[in-house]
């Protein structure tokens, strides 16, 4: 399990320890081993020596919607004939245990939690055979979505763009089956959120292919795969987490906009 984490000012790679709850430092950079491999040093460091960030930092995030089919049923909405893309900014992206921030411009916030595609190298129009050379591993993200000025604006950017509403995390697990990976989101300790990546429309290789298809993507780029049905709304105060078989929980809460 890859984490990326701060500690004396300065960010780096890690892997995850499972069995004593510690960090193995890793020195250079993930994302550039065909021309510098990184090296995975003997240095763990204490899970309370470092600070947890979103595991990448991705150049922008692309966004599937309605790939799930209970969730365009609860959203009455047809199902896509072929994927529907929009985008979050950079700085919509927090870690683990960063706040979400509820704006003052909105009056109807509602998660949504979904399996993330973190990408290892560019990507430019890849076939869906091939997908898998271009994906590092996957994390848990939460799609927050002001859900009356989804409805208004007609075009999502506003919508999904705040900042804070992508948060990532906890850690990006490689070489993971994705193909029937159970994803719970529970807000309050309460499921509210309960599915399987079998239920997807478009299946990751599908979305890795059509995405690329459109623009390159970049090491560190995101693709959030949809989400299943049971989204609902946020209240400032309220815990949400979205915990994905093979990765781990993504817990973070709301706080009002100052």
């Amino acid at each position: 399990m890859i984490i990326r984490y701060e500690r004396n000012g300065k960010i780096k790679h890690g892997w995850m320890v499972a069995e004593n709850q510690k960090v193995r430092v890793i020195e250079g950079d993930i994302y550039k081993i065909q021309t510098a491999k990184p090296i995975m040093t003997g240095l763990e460091l204490p899970l309370d020596e470092i600070s947890l960030k979103a595991p990448c930092d991705p150049s922008k995030v692309v966004c599937i919607g309605l790939n799930y089919r209970d969730h365009a049923a609860e959203m009455g909405i047809d199902l896509p004939k072929e994927p529907l893309m929009f985008l979050k900014p950079s700085s919509a992206v927090v870690g683990p245990g960063e706040p979400i921030v509820y704006p003052k411009l909105t009056e109807n916030l509602h998660y949504e939690g979904e399996l993330a595609i973190v990408i290892k190298k560019e990507a430019k129009k890849v076939k869906a055979a091939d997908a898998d050379e271009y994906i590092l591993g996957f994390t848990c993200a939460i799609d927050v979505t002001a859900r009356d000025l989804q409805w208004s604006d007609g075009q999502w950017t506003r919508a999904k763009g705040f900042d804070t509403f992508c948060p990532l995390g906890p850690a990006i697990a490689a070489k993971l089956d994705y193909s029937n990976l159970r994803i719970v989101t529970r807000v309050n300790g309460e499921v509210r959120q309960d599915a399987s990546t079998e239920q997807l429309i478009f299946t990751i290789p599908q979305l890795v292919e059509a995405v690329s298809a459109v623009m390159t993507l970049r090491p560190e780029d995101v693709i959030l795969t949809g989400t299943p049905s049971g989204v609902g709304e946020l209240k400032v105060g309220d815990e949400i987490s979205v915990t994905i078989e093979g990765i781990g929980t993504l817990t973070t809460h709301v706080v009002g906009e100052e």
